[in-house]
């Protein structure tokens, strides 16, 4: 009776599992005494029963996504990056360094350390290895200001918005800058705080209200209402 993942490994809808004399447990089914996957997670195998944790709130990586991740480890030859997904991302020394790399002589503590952020594009990516980055285009690379905020991956296509509605309306509204990664991580980049943490309300917003109508009209609202607010209390502070 065998299975055909280790546990906790990733698998994506119509995956095999295992065959025999299994039981489908939650977000798998059976078929011709198979089990297949019937949601992207991480495969468990508790005795008899097959399941797949889904991965609601992870990013499956994609070649060609830009992504906002994390140092989390300083390597011989490179950085070890969180990027919100199942697997850590690689970030190769060579990809960031516009010089010779001599490993004995270079401290790559000096051009990333861990806790450090990175915008970065996925460049190579399968199941049987780590998601690769490069930082090697014009925007990408070591973040050095402005505000992170995180929300679920699968509702940054709401954050666009049709034709890109919902973030030409934030930026326009808040002159912020802002980068979506596809990971659900998003950076936020204004002329003042203020500025940064009304951008950051309206997606937060927009996170938690992705699955209702009208939302493009409520945050339009949102944001009009805020700056009044605050235009309302600088006003008094001036009398």
């Amino acid at each position: 009776m065998p299975t055909f993942f280790e546990k906790r490994q990733l698998v994506t809808p119509g995956d095999l599992l295992a065959e025999g004399d299994y039981i489908a447990g939650e977000n798998a089914y059976k078929e011709n005494n198979k089990i297949y996957a019937a949601r992207t997670g991480l495969v468990e195998y508790e005795e008899k029963r097959v399941s797949v944790v889904a991965l609601r709130a992870f990013y499956i990586p994609k070649v060609g996504d830009t992504v906002i991740g994390t140092v989390v480890e300083v390597g011989f030859s490179g950085w070890t990056v969180d990027i919100n997904s199942p697997y850590m991302a690689i970030l190769r020394a060579t990809e960031v360094l516009n010089r010779p790399f001599k490993p004995q002589k270079n401290d790559l503590t000096e051009v990333l350390d861990v806790g450090d952020l990175v915008v970065a594009k996925i460049v190579a990516y399968d199941r049987t290895h780590d998601p690769q980055l490069s930082v090697n285009e014009p925007g990408l690379g070591k973040i050095t200001r402005g505000q992170i905020v995180k929300i679920t991956p699968t509702k940054i296509p709401r954050v666009i918005g049709k034709k890109g509605s919902m973030i030409s309306l934030i930026k326009q509204e808040t002159g912020c800058h802002i980068i979506l990664g596809h990971n659900g991580v998003i950076l936020i980049t204004g002329k003042s705080l203020e500025d940064e943490e009304l951008a950051m309300m309206a997606i937060r917003k927009i996170d938690e209200e992705s699955h209702t109508t009208g939302l493009t009209d409520r945050i339009s609202q949102l944001i009009k209402k805020e700056k009044e607010k605050k235009g309302g209390s600088q006003n008094e502070s001036k009398n």
